[in-house]
């Protein structure tokens, strides 16, 4: 096994299992979105996809869950259910990858298929964890700047949640790269490796030999 393709497939199996990681913290953690006001200097307020939490300077934290699913911003539904499309696609993804890899010694017929089925999966998990995270930051944008509110209308701020779901898509996107990347090695191995051919020798025919009358003397 080559060392290049070998270090692409370690790599790309734990930078999935990082990126995967990643999405579970982005889609558990309460602060997607962050609050705070002049009026209330000792609280802040959180805003995540399952809950809602408000936290003091003594460290306390207080989160309370959402009441109902068909209750909630469209926002926060799209956000929703696109994390856990994500996090069921980067799972599927890096436990087709792992037997893939030649490390493991099983599989031996499917190794290829597996492998890169495991790294579109990632791909696709990191597009798709890419999407839910950018578009609650982009309607904060809007909604940060829009000027028909009054200013002393407090305004929501991107939180940790944000960041660390963008780390988690960039993860994805590279290890599905590294995945697809060690597989296209694995076709350029076989193809230098394949027996040569045998290149094949013409006989020539000789003229026939004329006799004289003197050799049936």
């Amino acid at each position: 096994m080559a060392p290049s393709r070998s270090a692409l497939e370690v790599s790309g199996v734990l930078l999935s299992v990082g990126a995967w990681l990643c999405s579970l913290s982005t889609a558990l953690m309460s602060s997607w979105l962050t609050l705070s006001t002049e009026l209330l200097p000792t609280e802040s307020f959180e805003l995540g996809l399952w809950k809602t939490c408000v936290v003091r300077d003594l460290g306390s934290l207080e989160c309370r869950p959402y009441d109902s699913f068909l209750g909630l911003p469209p926002d926060v539904k799209l956000a929703r259910i696109l994390m856990c499309v994500t996090l069921a696609a980067g799972l599927l993804g890096f436990l087709l990858a792992i037997p893939g890899t030649q490390l493991v010694n099983s599989c031996h017929g499917h190794k290829r298929t597996m492998k890169t089925a495991g790294g579109a999966l990632c791909l696709a998990a990191g597009i798709l964890g890419l999407v839910p995270v950018s578009y609650v930051a982009h309607l904060t944008v809007v909604r940060f700047f829009d000027e028909s509110l009054p200013e002393v209308v407090p305004r929501w701020e991107f939180g940790g949640a944000l960041f660390c779901g963008w780390t988690a898509g960039l993860l994805h996107l590279l290890a599905g790269t590294l995945l697809l990347a060690s597989c296209l090695c694995v076709q350029q191995e076989n193809r230098n490796t394949r027996a040569p051919r045998i290149p094949l020798v013409r006989m020539h025919r000789g003229r026939p030999s004329i006799r004289t009358g003197s050799e049936y003397v």
